[in-house]
């Protein structure tokens, strides 16, 4: 069910320049039930020339403290100015939209546990946290492969740390090692254990730049995994009243029927 909160905004912390973290919470009531993979769509009110809502991935929900954390890349007016807002600030906030990763069942005792990659990059690595941390508490074993243009747009890796092994590649090689996510050497020992991994679905998830994924995509379906990719097209409402992907089953809408596809499923 979608909600539209006025939430609060506890604190924007920048992350690099270009970025910040908005986390939010609401006073009055306990966060409504959201998926990794599911997305929001956040108004912008001071904003001379931003008219439509934002949509912005799920980075983070605590529980504990009530709080959603939005990962916010300063890219348009809108955006720079949510990365202004001060602390107190509410923000209205519709969500949550959209459906999100395929999840496994949850394992008690750790026997049926299972190894699983999440893709990043960029930006495209908000989502991912989420997932890891409800793929960690379900029992299983997350490992990351997050890839960026430097090691200064590498965000969030200690929190990714945490949760399980992390590998990094860097354009430039100033972390990791040098090229792309598809180039690191983690896909010879995904290579080897490739038939085990395929009885997994999915076996690898992604988030990031096209060109990245439809990549990732390629490379999974050459090994026989089942991969789920979450597109970042921009939405304006949420709805289902414009954007649309190409796919095996015709014209879809991305903010209904994805943001989340199986890649099988893409026309990529």
């Amino acid at each position: 069910m979608k909600s539209l909160l006025d939430l609060r905004l506890v604190a924007t912390e920048p992350l690099r320049e270009g970025y910040a973290l908005l986390r939010l919470t609401d006073d009055n009531a306990p966060l409504p039930p959201m998926t990794p993979g599911q997305f929001v769509e956040v108004r912008v009110d001071n904003s001379t020339s931003t008219f439509l809502r934002r949509p912005i991935s799920i980075n983070r929900i605590l529980r504990h403290s009530n709080e959603l954390w939005l990962l916010v890349h300063a890219v348009g007016d809108g955006t720079r100015a949510l990365c202004s807002l001060n602390p107190g600030a509410l923000v209205n906030v519709m969500l949550p939209l959209g459906n999100g990763f395929t999840l496994p069942e949850a394992t008690a005792d750790g026997s049926a546990a299972a190894s699983l990659l999440l893709i990043g990059g960029g930006v495209g690595t908000a989502p991912l946290l989420s997932l890891g941390e409800e793929l960690a508490a379900r029992g299983h074993k997350p490992t990351f492969l997050l890839g960026a243009r430097s090691a200064a747009d590498l965000l969030q890796l200690e929190l990714f740390k945490e949760l399980g092994a992390v590998f990094v590649t860097t354009e430039d090689g100033s972390a990791g090692e040098r090229g792309f996510v598809t180039d690191h050497s983690l896909w010879k020992d995904i290579a080897k254990a490739s038939d085990n991994l395929s009885a997994l679905t999915p076996a690898v998830y992604t988030c990031g730049p096209k060109p990245m994924m439809v990549a990732v995509a390629r490379l999974c379906h050459k090994l026989g995994l089942t991969c789920e990719a979450s597109l970042e097209n921009m939405m304006a409402c949420g709805l289902g009243a414009c954007l649309v992907e190409d796919t095996v089953d015709g014209n879809l809408c991305v903010c209904k029927e994805g943001p989340v596809f199986d890649t099988r499923r893409l026309k990529w």
